[in-house]
């Protein structure tokens, strides 16, 4: 490889947990190395990374700033670990893939080299289609056994807790996991019922006597927003009145 060849990387993890963990790290070290081997050096400012960031959509910071820079074929050899990093769902990485290379751009996959042939390509877009049924097939399954568990009336398929309440997990010595009241969120909500069902308030109006009143939201936010106080009253709405 020229001196002159300018490469770039690409890496990316899905959540923050993932990104917590180390696993972009992972990616970053594998990446430089590969290109170490390959006799390149990279640039700081050639480095796209979007941590936490879901594969299921195009719209990601540092991948519309990568798409820039291609459009204006400043890179000639991008380093990405495998195509899942680079989208989650086939469609997408065909497109940037067909964007990338109309730019003069060659992309390099750690995990899976990219042929010329009708054959590599072929392949690599069965492996794409059979990722993507594959992870449908798993969140279809992760769904229904959430559904079955929520009818037998399990609260251990729930993450989170509605405002006012907080989720303790199942235990080690198999208690099932429960809600506990908030007692401070539990006085707020028995505050916006108030305000709607006697004094007869609009949303917006909640909204901004919680925020002056400095009352902060579940994830400690010191602002609110309708959506956020709707979900906390559409549950009794639904109860008593139906569908909401």
């Amino acid at each position: 490889m020229s001196k002159d060849t300018m490469v770039a990387l690409y890496a990316r993890v899905s959540s923050e947990q993932q990104n917590k963990r180390g696993t972009i790290e992972s990616q970053l070290a594998a990446l430089k190395e590969r290109i170490s081997a390959d006799g390149a050096q990279i640039a700081d400012d050639m480095c796209f990374v979007d941590a936490g960031v879901s594969g299921a959509t195009l719209i990601r910071p540092q991948l519309e700033r990568l798409r820039d820079c291609a459009a204006l074929s400043t890179i000639d050899q991008l380093y990405i670990l495998s195509p899942d990093r680079l989208a989650r769902k086939y469609a997408h990485q065909a497109l940037l893939m067909e964007e990338f290379t109309a730019c003069g751009m060659q992309v390099v996959f750690l995990n899976h080299a990219i042929g010329a042939s009708p054959e590599e390509s072929l392949l690599l877009q069965m492996q794409g289609m059979i990722a993507e049924y594959e992870r449908a097939k798993i969140t279809e399954r992760h769904r229904r056994g959430k559904l079955h568990g929520a009818k037998r009336g399990s609260v251990n398929v729930l993450s989170g807790a509605p405002y006012g309440y907080r989720y303790i997990r199942r235990q080690l010595d198999g208690t099932p996991a429960r809600y506990v009241i908030e007692l401070p969120q539990a006085a707020t909500v028995r505050a916006i019922f108030q305000w709607v069902g006697m004094d007869r308030l609009s949303i917006g109006d909640v909204v901004r006597r919680l925020t002056e009143s400095g009352t902060v939201t579940a994830s400690g936010k010191p602002y609110w927003d309708r959506s956020v106080v709707w979900c906390v009253f559409r549950p009794i709405v639904t109860a008593h009145f139906g569908k909401a």
